[in-house]
Formats: structure tokens, C-alpha cells, sequence
């Protein structure tokens, strides 16, 4: 199977950055923009209508969608395999656990990388790159954190504590991962998120 690579974590974990490290290392591997209908930024989306996702989903095309920050998303089979196409490793961003097992479903070999931060560092870095919603944010961090502590039986590739790790060894270490394929292990999730 190709391989793919999903990045989970909450606001401010470090998504975006790790997703331009690893384009900077190697170009196979690009970001899967999301469908987007709804306010907020528009940057790292495919931008759609509320109809249109409907419409996906009805034809089965949707692998996963969620509501958040007053806006709907959506992951589309047709998107993801447009990259596979292309002969490019797609690099999703989730904060949702029940999207990542909907991903599952999809014939890619993912490495699943849990980002983390503490919560004082995501209000930090989402006040730093002018997030208008930062309460927003700091809620989302929360559901992040009581999702993965309902998930804690959940394996991952890789995790990373992304406010003790630069973002160049971060990518580096996903990237090596993925050529690497390493392996799925347990990890110790509850240690990671504690406060």
C-alpha cells in the first residue's frame, strides 16, 4: 500500500509547521486539504458549500466529516486518491479520534503521529499567529486531550512533544519513519497529555 501520514493534535501542536518541514525535505509529500464550507480561514482548504459535502457524502465519496469552529470539513475519498495519483505521500492534519479510524478504512499505509503541546503553549502559539477565536482554540485543545485519554488503547507511530522538539528533527523523524516503515507501537498517551 502507499504510504500516508497523519498528523493528530490540538490547536497550536504544530501541524502546519511539521507538515512545511516535510515538504521541505522531500516534495513527495503534500498536504491533504481538507473540504471546507464555513467562515474562518480559508488557507490549507478546499473551499465548498455545506450542499456539496452533503452531496459527497450521499454518493459515498466522504471518508470522514466533522463540525467545528462554526464551519463543516470533510475528507473525500476522490481528493486523497487524486494525490496517491500524483505520487504523493498525503499529510493529514486531525483532531478527531473518530476520524482517524475512519481513515482506516482507506488503502494507505499511514504512520500516525500524535503531536502534542501543553495547553499554556498552545495559547501561546495561537496568540502569537493572531487567532481571533482563541477561546475557541483553548476548548478544542481540551476535547483533544479527554479524546485521546478515552482513546488511551490506541497505537501510534510516532509521538512527539513538539514544545521539547524542533520542528526540523520532528518532520525528520516522521519522514524517517515513513521510509523507513516503522512500526505501530503502544504508546504511553496518559503520561503524554497529563497536565
Amino acid at each position: 500500500m502507499p504510504p500516508g501520514v497523519i498528523l493528530y493534535g490540538p490547536p497550536g501542536s504544530g501541524k502546519d509547521t511539521i507538515t512545511r518541514e516535510l515538504i521541505r525535505i522531500s516534495p513527495d509529500f503534500a498536504l491533504f486539504r481538507r473540504l471546507k464550507a464555513g467562515p474562518g480561514r480559508s488557507s490549507g482548504y478546499r473551499i465548498t458549500t455545506v450542499s456539496e459535502i452533503d452531496r459527497l457524502s450521499d454518493s459515498g465519496a466522504l471518508l470522514y466529516r466533522n463540525a467545528r469552529y462554526g464551519a463543516e470539513y470533510a475528507i473525500d475519498r476522490p481528493g486523497l486518491s487524486e494525490l496517491l495519483m500524483n505520487g504523493q505521500v498525503p499529510v493529514l492534519h486531525m483532531g478527531q479520534m473518530a476520524g482517524l479510524t475512519a481513515l482506516t478504512d482507506f488503502p494507505i499505509e499511514w504512520t500516525k503521529v500524535l503531536l502534542w503541546c501543553p495547553r499554556a503553549v498552545t495559547k501561546k502559539r495561537c496568540k502569537g499567529r493572531g487567532d481571533s477565536d482563541l477561546e475557541a482554540r483553548l476548548k478544542v485543545w481540551e476535547e483533544t486531550r479527554e479524546d485521546l485519554l478515552a482513546h488511551t488503547q490506541s497505537t501510534w507511530t510516532l509521538t512527539i512533544a513538539t514544545d521539547k522538539q524542533v520542528p526540523t528533527e520532528a518532520a525528520q523523524s516522521i519522514f524517517d519513519a515513513v521510509a523507513t516503515g516503522t512500526v505501530v507501537t503502544p504508546q504511553d498517551i496518559a503520561g503524554l497529555v497529563a497536565e
